[in-house]
């Protein structure tokens, strides 16, 4: 149950300069974040490459409280887009982007999120990758959508992600399915009330199987986000009764947790793409990667106690 405690320690300025401030806090965290600039997240890009991994890149910072702010995320693709573009990496990295980054939260905040969040999608486009809008708290997801929607006009590769614990993402499952669409399922990783969420694993898990198998079946192209072997093993087989080849899916993992796994499944030839955080405001995504696994809290518990 420590879960709900991490995250919602994840939004508190005492917390944040407490875990900020321990000695072994740095070790841990450079387990799960790449690095702090594009120059530091090259060679782990190309470091996939070499192993044939693709990576989704994402500028970690959540906390946006005005429109400057928003712009300089903008602007942080941008520069990342161009990195990419120089060093012909556009074919195996990809971005995931957080609205909440864009403006979200702001007034008139999915007009600015939608409006930041643009130039990046095309420039994206314009090398031969693509952007996939991540899920936040329940509150964000209409107007994530919306903007998904919108964007898909003109860039129809743009991809989004869904998760399992929401009563809501069965039928957002069915209504996605279509044609063209790349959407990404994981299990959840934000406190969210049992009005509109399941709040045990086996709950969580079983859901996450039923909309999977909706999305295989469907005609887009499903991204399995997980790291739980016995849904890596559905997630094959619905492939297989489903008739999909193996370039018609992917699995997708965090940068950090089971780095074998990656290199074992592209073995076998499927798409495995890792999802690579990189910058400076790394406290939430860090927050969250403690609170979705016992074993990552009692590493970072063990690494502060060794380093104090």
């Amino acid at each position: 149950m420590l879960g709900p405690v991490i995250l919602a320690a994840s939004r508190s300025d005492k917390m944040r300069r407490f875990i900020s401030a321990a000695p072994g806090t740095k070790q841990v965290v450079d387990r799960f974040i790449a690095g702090e600039s594009v120059d530091q997240v090259v060679p782990v890009i190309e470091d996939a490459a070499s192993k044939g991994l693709e990576v989704t890149l994402d500028v970690v910072g959540e906390d946006i409280t005005t429109p400057g702010q928003a712009a300089a995320a903008r602007d942080a693709y941008l520069e990342l887009v161009g990195r990419l573009k120089e060093l012909g990496l556009g074919a195996r990295a990809e971005m995931s982007v957080k609205l909440s980054m864009f403006g979200q939260a702001l007034e008139g905040g999915h007009e600015l999120a939608l409006a930041n969040v643009r130039p990046v999608v095309e420039a994206a486009a314009a090398i031969g990758t693509t952007v996939t809008l991540d899920a936040e708290d329940h509150t964000t997801l209409d107007s994530m959508f919306a903007i998904h929607e919108e964007l898909r006009k003109d860039f129809p590769q743009t991809g989004c992600v869904i998760q399992s614990y929401l009563f809501r993402t069965e039928a957002d499952a069915r209504r996605l399915a279509a044609a063209g669409s790349r959407v990404r399922l994981v299990k959840g990783a934000y406190k969210e009330p049992a009005s509109v969420a399941y709040q045990s694993k086996p709950e969580i898990d079983k859901a996450y199987v039923r909309i999977l198998k909706t999305l295989m079946l469907g005609e887009g192209y499903p991204m399995i986000g997980s790291h739980d072997p016995r849904l890596i093993a559905i997630g094959q087989e619905l492939a297989r009764q489903a008739g999909r080849k193996l370039d018609e899916y992917e699995f997708q993992m965090l940068y950090g947790i089971r780095s074998e796994e990656h290199i074992r499944l592209a073995a076998e030839g499927h798409r495995m793409r890792v999802y690579t955080a990189y910058g400076t405001d790394w406290y939430g995504y860090f927050m969250r990667r403690l609170a979705e696994k016992p074993a990552n809290l009692l590493f970072f518990g063990r690494s502060v106690l060794t380093k104090g």
